[in-house]
């Protein structure tokens, strides 16, 4: 029994060259309507092929995301100790600390 395959090697080669020329969400939206396909679909083929690179995760202001294990990490390198239970704090708090830590 034979596969089908979705792409072929024409636009799989047009693909990749098309976003490594230009690796940004637009040119993945770009190809997918050119090729009729859903973007998830075209995110997929370009990461078995090696060219996707995920974009950063930003917050609504526009900022890095940063998870609290990495507050932790931080707050715990300024003391010098050991505190893992303080993950548990809100994450504003967890900021607050490092921020005034980082303002000594």
């Amino acid at each position: 029994m034979a596969t089908v395959k979705n792409y072929s090697e024409k636009d799989v080669s047009m693909m990749v060259s098309a976003y490594e020329a230009n690796p940004t969400r637009d040119t993945v939206e770009a190809l997918a309507e050119k090729l009729g396909k859903n973007t998830r679909s075209v995110i997929a083929k370009l990461s078995r092929e090696g060219v996707y690179k995920a974009q950063p995760r930003v917050t609504k202001a526009g900022e890095p995301v940063v998870l609290k294990g990495e507050l932790v990490a931080q707050i715990e390198t300024a003391l010098g100790i050991s505190v893992p239970s303080i993950v548990k704090a809100t994450k504003t708090d967890l900021q607050n600390l490092v921020d005034h830590l980082e303002a000594q």
